[in-house]
């Protein structure tokens, strides 16, 4: 049985006087949106187009390697770097380190000229990024109140959206120059944390400065790791966000391509300036689903059915392409997925937050549900390689992608702690 909710400590984070709640989500949400900066600016057009211009022939399959491979780093590193911002009390040398070590790594991805360098680079640049969203995305439990996670769910959700279209935005206008986009996006992150360590200093936590204890068994470490998928509410939060994540990434990581071979451009217009206007429509669409899914769910204390019926639309969707692969057919993709995957996001953040085990591990806990978010990002870009390499195309990814958010929207249903 899961451990009830009541038991997170909420003290803790309501000794934050409300104000400076807002100032913190301000800063919050400039902090993760340069995180996504980075992740969609790189992923759906800087990376892309590097691996197009080393190999043409063998594109989809080296992208689907270096994706893969880069995003065991991200999973391995996520709650690694959690462990270790909760062992040390402390967020800030963790946001500032992994932001500043993203800066090296951009730097060196925009100068190779190598399949296997650029591979190397990013699993670089994927690490330290999850070092720094490590300690990010534990500062909502670690300072905000259990009833107004909602609402810091969904400004924290504009991040995406935000970051998403900044970082497109950057990518697109240096395609021609990959360097300069890289070191564009890499100064946008360092300069998120250098606002947010500057303005919003760490708060002691239970246990700082305390003896240290004696270090556990290797075995306990993992155990302990782990535990939180003990509690039945938390696994399948895991699982649902898991399904949707790799759903949503089959297609988005491979969507430069998509328009390059499987969709009827307008004559004159290119995949990349194409990414440049879907991008917006998409955010968009996702910024204003985040802000009334994350306010009507804490108005209405409802979280699952924002969670079900987003990631429900999200499959159905996925058949838009397939029915119509043409221009329009993909505006209207893109800001239904948008309005069905942010609202998902900004919600399922607000459920997750309310099932953790205990407060002491929210680091620890998030940084296990990061596994469904980098996990299922390693598995998408070799089975999407495989699926459009094997079954003929992108018709059978949109499928793909559409019936893992299906199965994601049913396992939101079995949790028990959250309405």
């Amino acid at each position: 049985m899961p451990l009830p909710t009541e038991n997170l400590r909420p003290d803790a984070a309501t000794a934050v006087p409300e104000s400076r709640q807002r100032g913190l989500m301000t800063l919050l949400l400039v902090a993760n949106a340069s995180m996504y900066a980075v992740y969609m600016g790189v992923g759906s057009v800087l990376l892309p187009t590097q691996v197009e211009a080393i190999d043409a022939h063998r594109k989809v399959v080296l992208l689907g390697l270096i994706g893969g491979v880069s995003s065991e780093f991200a999973t391995a590193c996520n709650p690694v770097a959690g462990a270790l911002s909760d062992r040390s009390g402390r967020r800030n040398p963790w946001v500032l380190g992994g932001a500043l070590a993203s800066l090296a790594g951009l730097t060196l991805l925009g100068s190779v000229r190598t399949a296997l360098l650029v591979g190397i680079a990013w699993c670089l640049v994927q690490a330290t990024m999850n070092v720094y969203q490590a300690a990010v995305t534990a500062i909502v439990p670690d300072r905000i109140p259990p009833s107004r996670r909602g609402t810091a769910s969904a400004l924290v959700g504009l991040a995406l959206p935000v970051g998403g279209t900044l970082g497109v935005l950057i990518a697109s206008r240096s395609a021609d120059h990959l360097p300069a986009g890289y070191l564009a996006l890499g100064l946008v992150t360092a300069a998120a944390a250098a606002l947010l360590t500057a303005l919003c200093r760490d708060v002691p936590r239970d246990g700082q400065g305390a003896a240290p204890a004696p270090a556990p068994s290797w075995r306990r470490r993992a155990a302990a790791f782990l535990s939180a998928l003990s509690s039945r509410d938390f696994r399948w939060a895991f699982i649902g966000r898991a399904l949707m994540v790799l759903g949503y990434f089959s297609v988005v990581g491979y969507q430069l391509y998509i328009l390059d071979d499987h969709i009827a451009l307008p004559k004159g217009l290119r995949a990349a300036d194409a990414m440049a206007v879907l991008t917006p429509v998409s955010m968009a669409a996702m910024a204003v689903s985040t802000l009334v899914g994350g306010l009507l769910s804490d108005r209405w204390n409802r979280r699952k059915v924002f969670v079900g019926v987003s990631a429900a639309l999200a499959g159905v969707v996925m058949v838009v392409p397939v029915v119509a692969p043409t221009w329009p057919g993909m505006l209207v993709f893109s800001t239904l997925n948008g309005l069905a995957f942010g609202c998902f996001m900004a919600v399922d953040t607000a459920v997750v937050t309310l099932v953790l085990p205990r407060a002491e591990d929210a680091a620890r806990d998030l940084g296990v549900l990061n596994i469904a978010n980098a996990g299922p990002q390693i598995v998408a870009p070799f089975v999407a390689s495989a699926v459009v390499t094997g079954l003929g195309g992108y018709t059978p990814l949109f499928l793909f992608g559409g019936a893992l958010s299906l199965l994601g929207a049913l396992a939101i249903l079995p949790i028990r702690g959250v309405r």
